[in-house]
């Protein structure tokens, strides 16, 4: 280790970080500064990458999961060679940029997810970590070993605090993912306070106890760093590591180093006093010296021709093994571009006329047949793959002692299940599902919104969808809950109103490129459309990729009243309009998301603007629908908590009745 440059590179990196946050007025120094030789350490000498190829398949995974510490990672990924140009690192903060405030996946290369919320990063490297095992365990043979990369990740004390990370640290400990190591970077310092003022917890004793192991080094040593990131990397114990890093927030500059204030960017204008501690010059800023230069130059050298080495390595391995070549490069594929509507459908059985059943058991007929075609499918669970039924049949439990199981069991952990699923899509070698009841993705939501601002293709698959859940009573009836998903942006929410539906919903999911899926599922058992009317699986599979159809079409000339409805609410509506008369049609609208991308002309030829006299029925908040029956139309729903009793009390009582719906209908007329 050559430590003299590897210093100056950190002083460097420092530089550049005070630099870009000082012309923005904007950013937080504190990471960036406290976490130098750390840097130094990783992208100057440890990390398996390859720079001109961010993405190829046996790279060192690096989170940052201290978002806000951004400058760290743009000035690292600049100075070792990534395509991060000193202007990027000027343009810091800046609209268009490909340096934002905090890192955004897919916009800058290097990065490897997108974080901020803090704990995040922690749950995603552990989806990174259990992507790798999962690969190598499929994948690897005994004269050729493709995959064995490790996973790093660099958290405050903040992340720590958060209830998530200790979720992801639980499952990594019992999983034994010993290719992941945690760096913790304890300051002491949190935005507004001394750690102490929040925390007591002796954070090495409650990782150790949960089947970590702990290690406490001095951050500013450069041989302690190497040292010790060297043990972690190489012993394979089946314990993940956690590292704390004692450092200095803000390290360098004067009056606010080891305080509150050394955060955010208010030091920045030190800059210059700040340069001079580091051996910087005062009077220039963005510099790196020509030995720094020369130095990280050489190192991407030697990692180029490992990544040469290894590319050889996975060449004869495709050669020797052209399944599991074939197998990888599927899964691959169906990660990035999913799979097509008919080549779906195709793979799905259709329904005998006369089926009622949940369609929650529909969905997983569904699943199951993509997953036994596509096995780069994987599916995840919160505690409740017998009721969610979204289990792999035949494809194994991913497990510390069986990493090749493609069933994943995550325990009573919502939001780190969501967080890992996110890690596990960032990684991009495999499709991921994660299940629960409906009402319990509130602790998921934080991590859904980041999936879908980072256009990840993870599946939701959310049952229990209603005040149908019956004697559970409120707190398991999920009124609000499929409003609350509909309003976040780039999330597709499904609500099928039976079995053919349920199967075009998974058509929705696999079908999308950039951005996840809920699928809402019922509890209860529910008829077959064909049960009302003479309707087609094909016309209900392909209306449900629109997002809505005509369920029921009047027999007039043009409709007198059109009933929009979803779910198990829609076989209610279709049986209210055999007693309202020929002039009235029934639309179908599982996927408000698909119905609002779809053109004017097909959304006029569902419904009509003449057609103003319309009744909207979910069991559900009320509030999005008013979109689609405007100011002159009724809705029907539940924007009240339900009550504890047999579910088709509660939803007649709250008013999912055929009943309602006629006289509803009738005092438009």
């Amino acid at each position: 280790m050559n430590t003299e440059i590897l210093q100056k590179a950190a002083n460097q990196a420092r530089g550049l970080a005070i630099d870009a946050i000082f012309d923005k007025a904007s950013g937080h120094m504190g990471l960036p500064l406290g976490c130098a030789e750390i840097g130094a350490i990783l992208y100057g000498e440890l990390l398996n990458v390859n720079p001109a190829e961010p993405r190829w398949l046996n790279r060192d995974r690096f989170v940052l999961s201290g978002g806000h510490g951004s400058m760290f990672l743009y000035s690292w990924l600049h100075l070792s060679g990534y395509a991060v140009s000193m202007d990027d690192i000027k343009a810091f903060r800046a609209k268009g940029s490909n340096t934002p405030g905090h890192p955004e996946f897919g916009c800058c290369p290097g990065v490897e997810c997108t974080t901020g919320p803090l704990g995040q990063g922690i749950a995603n490297a552990v989806g990174f970590a259990i992507s790798g095992k999962h690969a190598a365990a499929r994948f690897n043979t005994p004269e050729h070993e493709i995959f064995n990369n490790n996973v790093y990740c660099l958290a405050g004390d903040g992340c720590i605090e958060e209830g998530i990370s200790r979720e992801a640290a639980a499952i990594a400990g019992t999983l034994k993912l010993d290719n992941l190591i945690l760096i913790y970077d304890a300051n002491g310092i949190t935005l507004d306070a001394p750690i102490e003022t929040t925390q007591i917890d002796d954070i090495a004793a409650c990782f150790t106890a949960q089947g970590w192991d702990a290690f406490t080094i001095d951050g500013h040593n450069m041989e302690e760093v190497e040292n010790t990131l060297r043990v972690c990397r190489l012993e394979k114990n089946g314990r993940p590591k956690l590292i704390i890093a004692k450092t200095i927030i803000a390290k360098g500059v004067p009056g606010f180093e080891g305080t509150t204030k050394g955060h955010g960017e208010g030091g920045a204008k030190l800059w210059p006093e700040a340069h001079a501690n580091w051996g910087l010059p005062t009077d220039q800023q963005y510099y790196v010296s020509d030995d720094v230069r020369a130095y990280m130059a050489e190192l991407k050298t030697q990692r180029e021709a490992a990544y040469a080495e290894w590319k050889s390595t996975f060449d004869a391995w495709s050669a020797a093994n052209p399944e599991k070549a074939a197998e990888l490069a599927a899964g691959i594929d169906l990660a990035a571009n999913g799979l097509s509507a008919d080549a779906c459908s195709a793979l799905i059985p259709t329904w005998a006329p006369g089926a009622k059943e949940a369609t929650r058991s529909s969905g997983a007929v569904a699943q199951n047949a993509i997953g036994t075609a596509c096995t780069g499918l994987l599916s995840t669970s919160a505690d409740l793959f017998s009721s969610n039924k979204n289990y792999l049949k035949g494809a194994g439990d991913f497990s510390a002692t069986d990493y090749t199981g493609r069933n994943f069991w995550f325990g009573i952990r919502e939001h780190a299940m969501a967080a890992i699923c996110n890690g596990m899509a960032y990684d991009g070698l495999f499709r991921v599902s994660a299940g629960t009841f409906c009402v319990f993705v509130d602790y998921m939501r934080a991590s859904i919104r980041v999936a879908a601002l980072s256009h990840l293709p993870v599946t939701y698959v959310l049952t229990h969808d209603s005040v149908a859940v019956g004697e559970d009573g409120p707190t398991h009836q999920p009124v609000e809950t499929v409003t609350g998903l509909r309003v976040i942006p780039n999330l597709d929410v499904v609500r099928p109103a039976d079995e053919e539906e349920a199967a075009g919903a998974w058509m929705c999911a696999m079908e999308r490129k950039n951005g996840p899926t809920a699928l809402i599922f019922t509890r209860q058992n529910i008829p077959s459309l064909t049960s009302v009317i003479d309707i087609s699986a094909e016309t209900r599979r392909m209306g449900t990729m629109k997002g809505a159809y005509i369920a029921l079409k009047e027999q007039t000339e043009q409709p007198g009243t059109i009933i929009i409805s979803s779910g198990s609410e829609l076989i209610l509506a279709l049986q209210a309009a055999r007693e309202l008369g020929p002039d009235v049609r029934v639309v179908s609208m599982p996927s408000m998301f698909r119905f609002n991308q779809q053109d004017a002309a097909y959304q006029e030829s569902i419904l009509p603007a003449a057609c103003t006299r319309r009744l909207a029925i979910e069991a559900g908040k009320t509030d999005l629908w008013y979109r689609y029956v405007g100011p002159q139309g009724c809705i029907i729903g539940i924007d009240s908590y339900g009550f504890s009793a047999p579910g088709d009390v509660v939803l007649s009582e709250l008013g999912m009745n055929v009943q309602n719906i006629i006289d509803h209908a009738k005092a438009m007329m």
